[in-house]
């Protein structure tokens, strides 16, 4: 079957010639070590994660701003005129090139540009050669009545991706070696590499201060940042004419236009494995998903290992074990790619330590931190979902020792006081002044969310685990009594989670001030995962007072907006958007997890599929293409955050197809 054509992103001078509204789109490239490269669709670099090549310098980490932008110019006749725009400090926008932005659209992933200038018309495309950091740039003559002189100047950084940038702060030197300019700074760190394929390049060596980038300032960050003129870059093409510009962090070299021809067979197989896992319902929507779940994949290596490893959401994010674990089935599975699902439980099993998966890897390196409660419960499911994909039973026998070890390590007590209580079989978790669950926001020594005690989540997930462990035993033979024990142990206890005077599960049991009622979205799970401990009524009760409450066009909130700690916005300065992250902010991750709970309950596949429909659109209101990680909690719900997330791509893929399976008649909570 060939591969449907994925859902078209696609914006005219509507969007492309008003620069606040091209401004508030943004693309995204990149290279599957971590490296990646991308902007808003207006040119303006409006975050310090913006630029055509941060390259991961120890991947997937060690990210590193290199080059940052391309000034570019279009010589018609006598005239010469700009293309490009920047804001500068004091609001100013200067030169005003978007008014000849007539079109950008994704090709498959790569972003296209089109500027046209009376008769002249020519296209511009981004993308990263794989595996590898290094950012080729196309440029194609289109209409050309006469030839068309392009001409660019190159500017560049050399920082963390994290940092901002003065111009007293760092020499760069710009220096032509045999036709290429490459760039230095003082100290240790990349050289980067500048060549053009019927390009004429120059080294220049010129400051540019004070540009400002607003998404910075609206997070209370530094937001003025200045950049270096390596280069000038010329060439002269005539109607159907290419020419490319290539940025590497390597010494090795570059064929531009093979560049661009093994993206686009990336890209086929990632549609080509999308519908051979879907068949007949493999659909745009799906297709398009797919594609940015390709995204998130990276490489990582780490004590001479090298595994598969997930980036939990750009541009800052570096990855995560929870992330990955709860993207792993959309990302994997429902992407039509189970070797990569393989691939990333034998590299994070390779990471347990003291029966727990680490929360996270710092981007500067180092070791991993193992501040998550949950991370482990969600590689049980991820196991779980992958063997009823494919059945391979020999991966469960070889990480049987592993499963083993974590389940033992929580009964006998692991960090954090993590442990099971001997009196009810139920999980209990969490020390003063640190952050366990996905609700792990923290500024300085003030916890938001500390749910210390037995999270309802985590006892959902540590129920559905050891069901999961149960059946897999007896498909292995070893012993399953032992789990079916555990399991019904712990089925009777989470039945103390239900409160009759509010109508729905608590957040929490047994926290330092006794129990939590507080209403938000984490009861879903103890609906939507597929051992569920509660029976018919509960269940829909629990997705009847989510939905009342807590469920918007994008996402659920976090809490409830008559608790009073609710916040209905997310921005401001750290402390003010770590105080809303989740109290209140909207999780588009969530609605996966709700539209099967609701499935379940009220078994209608149609209805549940059409709470995914405003996310869907959302594929072009943002990061086009991709999904965002959080919403405002009041309308209309902008976007926040991370402007392409995992786990909200994931499972919107993941529950996207199992509802489509529902609707033809398949059902499966998988």
């Amino acid at each position: 079957m060939s591969a449907p054509v994925p859902l078209p992103i696609r914006f005219g001078r509507a969007t492309c010639g008003e620069v606040e509204a091209a401004e508030r789109l943004e693309w995204l490239v990149t290279n599957g070590i971590g490296g990646f490269a991308s902007g808003s669709v207006a040119g303006v670099r409006t975050r310090k994660y913006h630029g055509l090549l941060i390259a991961a310098t120890d991947p997937p980490a060690g990210r590193t701003a290199l080059a940052t932008d391309l000034h570019e110019s279009l010589r018609v006749g006598r005239q010469e005129i700009a293309l490009h725009a920047s804001r500068w400090r004091g609001e100013v926008v200067d030169p005003h090139g978007y008014v000849h932005h007539e079109a950008f659209w994704l090709e498959r992933r790569v972003p296209v540009w089109r500027f046209c200038v009376g008769e002249a018309c020519i296209e511009k495309r981004v993308a990263m050669v794989p595996g590898r950091n290094v950012t080729v740039v196309g440029y194609r003559a289109v209409r050309a009545p006469r030839p068309l002189r392009i001409m660019v100047k190159v500017l560049v950084t050399r920082r963390d991706f994290h940092a901002t940038l003065r111009a007293d702060a760092a020499a760069l030197i710009a220096a032509d070696e045999r036709g290429e300019v490459w760039v230095r700074g003082e100290g240790a760190g990349p050289t980067l590499r500048i060549a053009g394929d019927g390009v004429a390049l120059a080294p220049v060596g010129v400051w540019y201060e004070g540009f400002l980038l607003a998404r910075e300032r609206d997070r209370g960050l530094d937001h003025l940042d200045d950049a270096f003129q390596a280069a000038t870059a010329s060439v002269e093409l005539t109607e159907g004419e290419e020419a490319y510009l290539t940025f590497a962090a390597d010494r090795d070299p570059v064929d531009a236009a093979a560049a661009f021809r093994q993206v686009a067979r990336d890209e086929a197989a990632v549609l080509a494995r999308y519908a051979a896992r879907h068949g007949a319902l493999a659909d745009p929507v799906g297709a398009r998903l797919a594609l940015a779940a390709d995204q998130f994949v990276v490489r990582r290596r780490a004590d001479g290992r090298d595994g598969a490893s997930v980036i939990a959401g750009y541009p800052w994010f570096a990855d995560w074990g929870r992330d990955t674990m709860i993207a792993l089935p959309g990302l994997t599975l429902a992407a039509g790619r189970p070797e990569l699902a393989r691939d990333l439980l034998t590299s994070y099993a390779a990471f347990v330590d003291g029966g727990m998966l680490p929360n996270r890897f710092p981007d500067a390196g180092g070791d991993p931190a193992y501040n998550t409660v949950d991370a482990t419960l969600w590689y049980l499911e991820a196991l779980r979902a992958y063997v009823a994909e494919t059945d391979d039973l020999d991966l469960v026998r070889e990480l049987w020792p592993t499963l083993l070890g974590i389940v033992g390590a929580h009964e006998r007590g692991t960090r954090y006081g993590i442990r099971v209580d001997p009196n009810d079989g139920l999980l209990r978790a969490g020390v003063s002044g640190t952050q366990l669950t996905w609700m792990d926001a923290k500024v300085g020594d003030w916890v938001v969310t500390p749910r210390v005690g037995k999270p309802v989540e985590v006892n959902a997930l540590w129920f559905n685990g050891l069901v999961a462990l149960r059946d897999l035993a007896v498909r292995i033979g070893e012993p399953s009594e032992p789990w079916a024990v555990r399991a019904a142990r712990a089925e009777a206890s989470l039945q103390r989670f239900w409160n009759p005077r509010r109508g729905y599960l608590l957040d929490v049991l047994e926290g330092p001030d006794g129990h939590d009622p507080s209403l938000r979205p984490n009861q879903l799970f103890a609906v939507s995962l597929p051992a569920s401990a509660f029976d018919a009524e509960r269940q829909r009760a629990v997705v009847d007072a989510c939905a009342r409450a807590l469920l918007t066009s994008h996402g659920l909130r976090s809490l409830a907006p008559d608790h009073p700690d609710y916040r209905p916005r997310y921005g401001g300065d750290v402390l003010a958007r770590d105080g809303a992250y989740h109290q209140g902010t909207v999780w588009a991750w969530l609605l996966g997890p709700f539209a099967l709970a609701h499935l379940r309950v009220h078994g209608d596949a149609g209805a549940a599929r059409a709470f995914l429909e405003p996310l869907v659109d959302q594929l072009h209101a943002h990061g086009v293409g991709t999904l965002a990680e959080i919403f405002d909690g009041e309308p209309p719900h902008r976007p926040r955050g991370c402007f392409a997330q995992a786990w909200s791509v994931a499972e919107t893929l993941r529950v996207w197809t199992v509802l489509a399976e529902a609707a033809g008649g398949a059902h499966r909570l998988a």
